[in-house]
């Protein structure tokens, strides 16, 4: 039983350094706006911006973000939530 265990520990392990060796952990979010803000200790959020739900690219919601915020201060764009709402961020 302990070897299967082992077996199936190293295998998700294994299976965690795949995933995050080739980028399929990584966000699509868009960094947008002049300088961007890609690290997450660098932004807070700002607003919404289009309808909801958004049903556009997060290339879309920087645009948006963009248009109606401007660049600076939007700095980082995504489509999330359980409704698709398109978030805007700025830098702290």
């Amino acid at each position: 039983m302990a070897k299967n265990l082992n077996s199936i520990s190293f295998t998700v392990l294994l299976l965690a350094l795949v995933m995050a060796s080739t980028g399929i952990l990584k966000s699509e979010a868009q960094t947008c706006g002049v300088g961007g803000c890609p690290n997450l200790v660098d932004r807070v959020f700002w607003g919404e911006c289009g309808p909801a739900p958004f049903t556009g690219t997060n290339a879309d919601c920087c645009t948006c973000c963009v248009a109606k915020f401007g660049s600076p201060p939007v700095c980082w764009a995504v489509v999330e939530g359980s409704d698709t709402h398109c978030h805007c961020y700025k830098k702290k």
